[in-house]
């Protein structure tokens, strides 16, 4: 029985990104909305930096976001697990079996880790990495003197992992059935000049073979097979493996009531509603589409369930907006480079269909007679069809990410090669490339060059393209 039952006008569930959003935005717009909260979690965290706080470089606590965020609006923030949903009848049961109802629910319960089905994948010292939890686990396992980790999946997340195992003193082994490291971000040209660096740093990189079972003893993995027939040994008291193979949506839930959700999540339209009035949907629980080719594609990063919150919010508060689409701008760092990326890679574009043209620029990160000027390589990718940009990627030895958001801008303005060719840019010895030299201008004017020797001169639309 309900030891209470409360009504109120919003209630969230989840405390992420997407949650936390929404709540400041709907009070900003809307002071006067009552709003509950409930979120399972001790604390809402700040998750990319998850793999810095394991590195030492700072207090895990830092990680943690203040509460202050959700209260200080005037909203009521429970730290309670939800246990069951109501959704036709806008009912919420926690933990306790307190009741909630409201006349709208925002769903913003994140993504879960993916775990795929390998034999011994629930051995005890076999963990995951996203929540405070993870990171206390991996945490008490370092200092209990682990000597060698294996980190599974060489993605964003994966390759971050083996980076801060291996800055404590671990031997570090970073498996992959891809060919190459964030395959996600990057084509194989890109990447390559990074697989050395991870191997010159001491980290035992093996790729196109994925892990196949994991011996246990006493139910602690000991042994990890490859499906290249090569295995990792693990001392099964201090040693242990991190899975980093990708999220999946956190909707079970939600499971029967008729909301309609596909393998990337729940479904929603572009002002965030899903197909049952009244209730809303944000972040990772959801699914969505590009909004390059307006196709299905997975988004799983807190800067698309930020701006999916606002429109949701703005909707709720009486102001239309739209959510464009994901466009997936990422950023990671692999040694000593910076790398960013957005869109398309050359791969994935032509696996939704897309024939490309592509270029790449390279320059010296800042004026090449600074100290420490580096490098810095650009690839640009784009449809064959109209040369619309459609993805880039950077590899540098300084921040990338104000690039990469260069080129996103350019892609959701729709522009050609022949526009972001024009880009008219700034230059200063500590800040940049040198005047003459642009590594983005450059990549779209090879790009165009290559496309001029293989094709007849291409009719651009009489528009106006940053000329």
């Amino acid at each position: 029985m309900s030891i209470r039952e409360v009504h109120t006008d919003i209630v969230i569930i989840g405390g992420g990104p997407a949650g936390i959003t929404f709540c400041r935005k709907v009070k900003k717009l809307k002071p006067e909305i009552g709003i509950i909260m409930l979120r399972p979690e001790e604390h809402s965290m700040v998750y990319c930096a998850i793999p810095y706080a394991l590195e030492g470089l700072f207090d895990h606590r830092k990680t943690f976001k203040r509460d202050e965020l959700v209260t200080d609006t005037g909203a009521m923030l429970v730290r309670r697990t939800v246990k069951q949903v109501d959704l036709a009848a806008k009912r919420i049961v926690d933990e306790t079996g307190d009741s909630y109802t409201a006349d709208i629910l925002f769903l913003a319960t994140g993504a879960l880790n993916y775990i795929p089905p390998v034999q011994g994948a629930d051995a005890a010292n076999v963990h995951t990495v996203k929540t405070q939890g993870d990171m206390e686990r991996l945490f008490s396992a370092i200092a209990s003197g682990a000597k060698r980790a294996l980190v599974i999946g060489a993605g964003a997340i994966g390759i971050e992992q083996a980076q801060a195992y291996r800055a404590r003193g671990l031997d570090v082994f970073l498996v992959d059935m891809a060919s190459r490291v964030l395959p996600g971000m990057l084509d194989e040209d890109m990447a390559k000049p990074l697989h050395e660096m991870l191997r010159e740093k001491g980290i035992h990189l093996t790729l196109s073979s994925r892990v196949e079972n994991i011996e246990k003893n006493e139910n602690r993995a000991k042994r990890a097979l490859l499906s290249n027939g090569e295995y990792i040994d693990l001392d099964p008291q201090r040693d242990f493996i991190c899975f980093a193979a990708g999220v999946t949506p956190d909707i079970a839930l939600f499971e029967n009531q008729g909301l309609e959700t596909n393998r990337d999540g729940i479904v929603v339209d572009s002002r965030m509603r899903t197909n049952i009035p009244g209730v809303y949907a944000a972040g990772d629980c959801c699914s969505y589409f590009s909004g390059i080719d307006k196709k299905p594609i997975g988004g799983k990063l807190a800067t698309n369930a930020v701006p999916m919150a606002k429109v949701a919010a703005r909707v709720i508060a009486g102001k239309d907006d739209e959510y464009g689409g994901f466009f997936n701008g990422a950023a990671t760092c692999v040694c000593d480079m910076r790398v960013a990326s957005v869109g398309f890679t050359e791969k994935i574009a032509n696996l939704r269909g897309i024939k490309t043209v592509v270029g790449w620029g390279e320059t010296t990160a800042l004026f090449p007679m600074m100290p420490a000027a580096g490098k810095l390589r650009v690839k640009i990718v784009a449809d064959i069809r109209d040369l619309r940009i459609v993805g880039a990627q950077i590899v540098s030895t300084l921040p990338s990410t104000d690039k990469i958001d260069i080129i996103t801008l350019a892609i959701q303005r729709k522009l050609t090669l022949k526009g972001l060719a024009k880009l008219s840019y700034s230059a200063q010895p500590w800040q940049s490339f040198m005047p003459a030299q642009s590594a983005i201008v450059q990549a779209c004017e090879n790009a165009l060059d290559s496309y001029m020797t293989k094709n007849k001169e291409f009719s651009y639309p009489e528009v106006l393209e940053c000329v």
